[in-house]
């Protein structure tokens, strides 16, 4: 019993901090930027974390119990899916496309003239099927760069494969916990500034686009190029 909270309360903790990874954080800030409720934000966190837990779960369970090995293009291109993931969050916030979507999606939320009527409707209003599933997909993502790290990792400290199932799934609820946290605090300014410091708002938003831009870009660059990707000998170290 002893050796099963301490393995639980390690899986929690390094779930929590697997939510603060850079790449995580600047995906859920392009997100977080357009809410205007702290609440809504941290939602939004559990939905990410829920579709990364899903990925981290089914990955690394297909490693631990039929003992699949992923070859390393393979490992490369699950990252590479995260690099062009935030090439395009940023590209789609920037260039205003998601809000013209949203409005499509819900005709009745197109934004009122006066500024802090629209944050209001904004926060009241029901969250859509796209809000829901936006997040939900940018997590189940984002788990395939780390599940095969995750079961590896999991697979050289804990020899019972199903305490190795459990540590997962614990994994998981520390990543849901880490990244509603993350995305609530995230929104914070933004809900500050809504009515008050409109343009710094505006701003922040715009930074956030550019910053998942500038980092999507970088990802793809280092795994395409440096790590072989694109050649005839990739080499992938599961991290």
């Amino acid at each position: 019993m002893t050796s099963f909270l301490a393995i639980a309360l390690l899986g929690l903790f390094l779930g929590m901090r697997h939510a603060t990874d850079p790449d995580h954080v600047i995906a859920v800030s392009t997100i977080v930027s357009k809410q205007r409720g702290v609440g809504r934000a941290g939602l939004i966190g559990v939905i990410w974390g829920l579709g990364h837990t899903l990925t981290i779960f089914l990955v690394g369970a297909a490693i631990i119990l039929f003992k699949v090995a992923i070859p390393p293009r393979l490992g490369l291109t699950m990252e590479l899916s995260v690099g062009l993931m935030l090439i395009l969050l940023g590209f789609l916030n920037l260039t205003g496309v998601l809000q013209r979507i949203m409005a499509r999606m819900l005709p009745g939320s197109a934004a009122p003239s006066d500024e802090n009527a629209a944050v209001a409707a904004s926060t009241s209003a029901p969250m859509g099927l796209f809000s829901i599933f936006r997040p939900l997909v940018v997590g189940i993502v984002h788990g395939l760069a780390g599940s095969a790290a995750v079961a590896l990792l999991v697979m050289t400290t804990i020899q019972d494969p199903w305490w190795e199932i459990g540590y997962l799934l614990v994994f998981g609820l520390g990543t849901v916990i880490g990244m509603m946290l993350i995305t609530a605090l995230i929104a914070l300014p933004f809900v500050y500034t809504a009515g008050k410091l409109s343009w710094w708002n505006r701003n922040m938003a715009v930074a956030s686009g550019l910053l998942s831009l500038g980092f999507g870009v970088f990802l793809s660059y280092r795994i395409g190029i440096v790590d072989g990707l694109f050649g005839a000998h990739p080499h992938w170290i599961p991290q």
